[in-house]
């Protein structure tokens, strides 16, 4: 069906896409619109009072409808009318009374009038065409003038280096106390020194902002009298949302945007965007018509054999139909945008499969949008983050992107979540996660580790609730997962019982400690290091109030959170080997000389003062594991214990190690040992705790020969002793 319609209706590419979208030159403004099934495309040029005079533009070979219109200055508000056939049963639902938006506009202003006539249709099973003019109850698209683009960082980073801060441009300033009042929740207030100096200090350097694209609510939402909060409900993917700037929203969020960037890069952040290119807000085929579906149903979304319906693989009503050349074409020029003129520096992709769905709604790996990324001289340059999931048949596709994106890994989530809650068996997952998940990926770099997203419960609620509470949604609290994988520690909701408290903080600090010391790239929810509370609302999408804003005079009683984010973020920083850009194995490790150092790059210690053995790997009893890491120039262990006892371990030997410094734990000040230890030494490792170990190597012997491992009496197994074995019983092998 879909090959015939294409065959007796024919749909061209655009030739040239600069031409679309509104552009100031020679004294006017020339205008484009892509509509390659339209029989007449009007320009509404809008006044404030809503009036306006209609333009009658003129069609290319291509489909592209271009104007020229002389006088025309920054701040004009503008839309298109578009004329054509009215045939829902053939994907067409032309209605010129519907002032459209334009897909292309930098700026857009004003919201949707849910009572207003936004369907393009009657409400009558027989869709008819509703033919009241629209124009006082949308969005109007805005033309602005081109400004330099933001200062560009020194230097892009390795994505191995980066620690991501998943942060709502809102909601982090909303009621941040060193803010000034009229910049909190905006672009100007997320870049105001205050905010830079916190996120600097705990050693942040990637920013990564929810969806900042131009969004509206969807109705049911607002008939429940609240608003969407995520933005995940794009309407224009090229201009900045405009309730996020604080002096205007008829251009000036491109300035303020682009303002912010600036002070970012200044900073050493990046800043990466979590875009939403796989729906929009219009919403099903029954949702308002505001833009895409006014100029081209078929064209710019799937749609069903039938054609009358939206085709939604994403959950959200309507699925964007990259398997159109034109489609994708617009997706590519809008993101090469925002990283030429807007200075980003790398994007996540909300639902990617979405986006990699061929003209029959199969995934494709080897899809034309991933050979766009690629093969793009500016796209090839930065950051991208796949979500490798969607809601149609075959939609999870966690470690099958390759090597050109880094994925969000649920799997890291949803054990790192178990393994600190007592819910997992034995600790030999807990290998593979922590050094960057081999079993999915094809580098470390690959893998987005991260213990909660902005989706699901907070750091804090997943140690403090049990059970959702999302009745503020208004959805009778049947909103959002149930599967939430967390423990509240033995008390449903907030407790005034010091010891839960207290054992509350030390998980959510091994949380941090355990995503900070993997392979990969962490990823922090802004705020957990500060103790954010939803108040155990686990789909906060919808509050756009105190239960999702951070609230800055709470964090006062989380201080040890931020101080050890600040810790670990530094040890990060300043340690490789807890960065790997490769995966490391238990290979020597070689001087600069060429010559062995009688280490390894990598082993896992059971701590009983040797390497892991087959019956430890397949101990589903043992609650702890030691990570051992070197290379030429330092050394690390990392002992992470899950259980509820403390337990004793024994050092590796001097061969490993002349003597050990505790440079981070996640304990109580009075349960570890101050000062250096011994290499074979014992320690006591505290309950439910991880440990960070920093090696002086300069006190190591030189490598021992077989007969000085033959003479050495200890009580334990060294790794020289454990031989070549050791690979038939590595965590890979030991399934």
């Amino acid at each position: 069906m879909v090959q015939a319609l294409a065959e007796t209706l024919p749909v061209p590419s655009p030739t040239d896409s600069s031409v679309l979208g509104a552009q100031l030159m020679n004294g006017g403004c020339r205008f484009g619109l892509w509509a390659p099934r339209a029989s007449q495309v009007e320009l509404a040029l809008v006044n404030t009072d809503r009036s306006q005079r209609n333009v009658h533009m003129e069609m290319g070979s291509d489909g592209v409808w271009v104007v020229f219109v002389d006088h025309i200055t920054e701040g004009q508000l503008y839309g298109f009318r578009v004329h054509g056939p009215w045939d829902p049963g053939a994907g067409m639902r032309f209605n010129p009374a519907k002032l459209l938006m334009d897909p292309y506009a930098r700026a857009i202003t004003a919201g949707v009038d849910y009572s207003g006539p936004i369907l393009d249709h009657t409400e009558e099973s027989n869709y008819t065409p509703d033919t009241r003019d629209s124009a006082s109850a949308v969005p109007m698209s805005v033309v602005v003038r081109s400004t330099p683009a933001p200062e560009p960082i020194a230097r892009r980073r390795p994505i191995e280096e980066c620690v991501i801060y998943e942060t709502h441009v809102k909601g982090y300033t909303r009621l941040h106390p060193l803010v000034p009042e009229h910049l909190r929740g905006s672009y100007a207030g997320l870049s105001y020194p205050a905010v830079i100096e916190h996120l600097t200090s705990i050693g942040v350097n990637t920013i990564e902002l929810l969806p900042i694209h131009h969004f509206v609510s969807e109705p049911f939402i607002v008939g429940k009298g609240l608003k969407n909060y995520w933005g995940y409900n794009s309407l224009g993917f090229f201009a900045p949302h405009a309730a996020y700037c604080s002096v205007g929203t008829t251009g000036e969020q491109v300035r303020e945007f682009k303002e912010m960037v600036t002070q970012f890069h200044r900073a050493g952040i990046e800043v990466l965007l979590d875009v939403v290119y796989n729906h929009t807000g219009e919403g099903g085929h029954e949702g308002p018509t505001l833009c895409f579906r006014g100029i081209d149903h078929n064209t710019y979304y799937r749609l069903t054999n039938d054609h009358r319906n939206d085709y939604d693989v994403t959950g959200c009503g309507n699925s964007v139909n990259t398997a159109n050349p034109g489609v994708l074409e617009m997706i590519a020029d809008s993101l090469r945008y925002w990283v030429t003129e807007m200075g980003v520096d790398g994007f996540r992709y909300d639902l990617a499969t979405t986006l990699i769905r061929d003209a029959d709604h199969g995934v494709d790996q080897n899809h034309p949008f991933k050979k766009l990324i690629r093969e793009d001289p500016v796209l090839s340059q930065v950051k991208h983050i796949a979500e490798p999931w969607d809601l149609g048949p075959y939609g999870y596709q966690v470690g099958r992107w390759g090597d050109d994106w880094s994925c969000w890994n649920d799997r890291y989530r949803n054990y790192v979540r178990d393994f600190w809650r007592g819910a997992t068996e034995g600790v030999h997952e807990l290998a593979t996660r922590l050094s960057g998940s081999d079993d999915l990926y094809g580098f470390p770099g690959a893998s987005i580790n991260f213990v909660d997203a902005h989706d699901g419960f907070t750091l804090r609620d997943l140690v403090t609730y049990n059970m959702k509470q999302n009745q503020a949604n208004r959805e009778d609290n049947h909103d959002g997962s149930n599967d939430n994988r967390s423990w509240n520690c033995g008390w449903e909701g907030e407790s005034e019982d010091p010891a839960v408290n207290a054992l509350r903080h030390r998980q959510i600090r091994n949380f941090l400690a355990t995503l900070m010391t993997s392979a990969g790239v962490p990823m922090i929810v802004a705020g957990d290091e500060l103790g954010r509370t939803q108040q155990g609302n686990n789909n906060a999408y919808c509050q756009d109030s105190p239960i999702s804003w951070v609230d800055w005079e709470e964090a006062k009683s989380w201080t040890d959170l931020t101080d050890l984010m600040t810790t670990l973020s530094q040890l990060r920083a300043d340690h490789p080997t807890l960065r790997p850009t490769t995966y490391r194995q238990r290979e020597e490790v070689l001087d600069a000389d060429g010559e062995p150092t009688g280490r390894v790059e990598l082993t896992w210690l059971s701590g009983q003062g040797g390497e892991m053995a087959a019956e430890d790997w397949h101990d589903g009893g043992r609650t702890v594991l030691g990570r051992y890491t070197s290379d030429e120039h330092e050394a690390m262990l990392v002992w992470y214990n899950r259980g509820a006892d403390p337990i004793d371990v024994v050092l590796p030997s001097a061969h490993w190690c002349g003597s050990w410094t505790m440079v981070a734990h996640t304990a109580e000040p009075d349960e570890v040992p101050e000062g250096p230890l011994a290499a074979s030494s014992s320690l006591v490792l505290p309950p439910r705790s991880v440990i960070i170990l920093e090696g002086d190597l300069t006190a190591v012997p030189e490598p021992a020969t077989q007969a000085d491992e033959a003479a050495e009496e200890t009580d334990h197994l060294t790794s020289a002793q454990m031989g070549p074995d050791w690979a038939a019983i590595s965590p890979a092998t030991a399934e």
